[in-house]
């Protein structure tokens, strides 16, 4: 089903040349570029398809900081901060609520992982409430479950999908983004190992430096230039229920096999947590053995594989093209794979069995969005050795949605060379070629 999200429309006229070009018009280009224009750099923001349109708009919604990689939680913790600084200072409202979100559990090695993952996290100034059995089961009150435990983090929020990313687009345009849709980018434009412009639909546009975010696109696109960026493309099933009564006091909520987030409409977002399906692609099976500690991880388990045309014509897919040709992009401006009809039912299913105050409630819509993961499910934040001026920020594995303003200050620091707000060393690109060992992921 097409994406919801909210339309913006295109700038007046079509540069010619730019200080940066962002590929790609989801969460981390829109902020990457929102943030560079606050610092007055011209930008063009180009988009294959429209803003928002794959999985910045496809995705659960939730804006948290608990259960994130360690590596990756400082990042998580200032886009809170931002979240909320947002919606003020660009006018608009993103649907940005700090609601708490809460984590139920039947098993009691899940709280002892949340119970020492939240001592380290302790030392990086978050913390978050590991609960007992008789807590838990107070706070998802209304549930048929006898919970074990859970982990209440207060500070966490939930946002607006269909609404955050045009609003942050309109007002980059404000500062003077130049913002186009439809418009694919084919290739680069490099001189003596530099990159100096991009070659779109349109024509070239000059500029010094080029952000590829092209979430499940830029593995292909950078694989053409001679990069390799290990990603598997995962595609996700998520629904939108009827409006339905409010049944726990969280923002969102994640069960055994269920997770739900209550929408400004009194609507539900909810899903089978962990579940997925992996296409076999040529792409994804040369990059398999950088995957493998993850496919051995739970998260890996719970995969369904499937064979079908996106082997010959998706983002995995093997082929080229020349700058002046019709490019993958414009043949797939919108990925919007369909939905698993399964977890459909199954999701549905596990909500009214846990909630039986919600029994008949309806399924106003279902969509299914490819979600770009990297081996160790921390995201690509880095410039590419052997070609200046090229960034990379992909392979967000799920959360780029919620570390998207943290990303875009990230990548806008590294764009301007200024010291960074982090370690850039857990998202460097050479980590998947450099020895460096992939450790099975544990937090998704």
């Amino acid at each position: 089903m097409p994406a919801e999200v909210q339309k913006v429309s295109d700038s007046a006229s079509f540069p010619t040349e730019v200080d940066v070009a962002v590929i790609g018009a989801g969460i981390i280009g829109t902020c990457t570029a929102y943030e560079l224009s606050r610092r007055g750099v011209s930008v063009a923001l180009l988009e294959k398809g429209i803003v928002g349109g794959e999985q910045s708009s496809r995705n659960w919604g939730w804006v948290r900081q608990q259960n994130r990689d360690i590596h990756e939680l400082a990042l998580a913790m200032y886009s809170l901060r931002r979240w909320e600084e947002l919606g003020p200072e660009i006018g608009r409202d993103l649907g940005f609520r700090r609601s708490g979100i809460l984590y139920c559990t039947k098993n009691q090695v899940d709280v002892a992982r949340w119970e020492k993952w939240g001592q380290t996290a302790r030392l990086q100034g978050f913390h978050s409430q590991i609960l007992s059995a008789s807590e838990t089961n107070e706070r998802a009150s209304g549930g048929t479950s006898s919970w074990v435990g859970g982990v209440w983090s207060p500070s966490d929020g939930r946002a607006e999908p269909s609404l955050a990313v045009p609003a942050i687009a309109e007002a980059a345009k404000e500062n003077g983004v130049s913002l186009h849709q439809n418009c694919a980018v084919r290739g680069l434009d490099v001189a003596n190992g530099r990159v100096t412009g991009v070659w779109t639909e349109r024509g070239l546009v000059k500029a010094s430096t080029v952000v590829c975010a092209g979430g499940a696109w830029a593995s292909r696109f950078s694989h053409r230039l001679g990069i390799e960026l290990p990603v598997a493309n995962i595609a996700g099933t998520a629904i939108k229920t009827t409006p339905a009564p409010e049944v726990v006091q969280a923002g969102c909520l994640s069960g055994s096999n269920f997770v739900m987030r209550r929408r400004i409409d009194g609507s539900y977002t909810i899903a089978v947590p962990g579940h997925g399906t992996l296409d076999v692609t040529p792409r994804g099976m040369r990059y398999a053995l950088k995957f493998y500690q993850m496919y051995r991880s739970k998260i890996g388990k719970k995969l369904k594989y499937r064979l079908n045309s996106s082997f010959w014509n998706g983002p995995d897919a093997i082929g080229n093209w020349e700058n002046d040709e019709i490019s993958p992009f414009e043949k797939n401006r919108i990925l919007d794979p369909a939905p698993d009809g399964e977890l459909v039912k199954l999701a549905v299913k596990n909500l009214e069995t846990e909630y039986p105050a919600l029994k008949g409630i309806g399924v106003e819509r279902a969509w299914g969005g490819l979600i770009d993961t990297s081996p160790d499910l921390i995201p690509v934040i880095s410039e590419v050795e052997g070609l200046s001026g090229y960034v990379i920020a992909a392979g967000f594995s799920g959360h780029g949605f919620a570390i998207g303003p943290g990303a875009g200050r990230l990548v806008s620091e590294i764009v301007l060379n200024d010291r960074p707000m982090t370690d850039l060393s857990p998202y460097r690109l050479s980590r998947f070629t450099d020895g460096s060992s992939i450790k099975r992921p544990e937090m998704m």
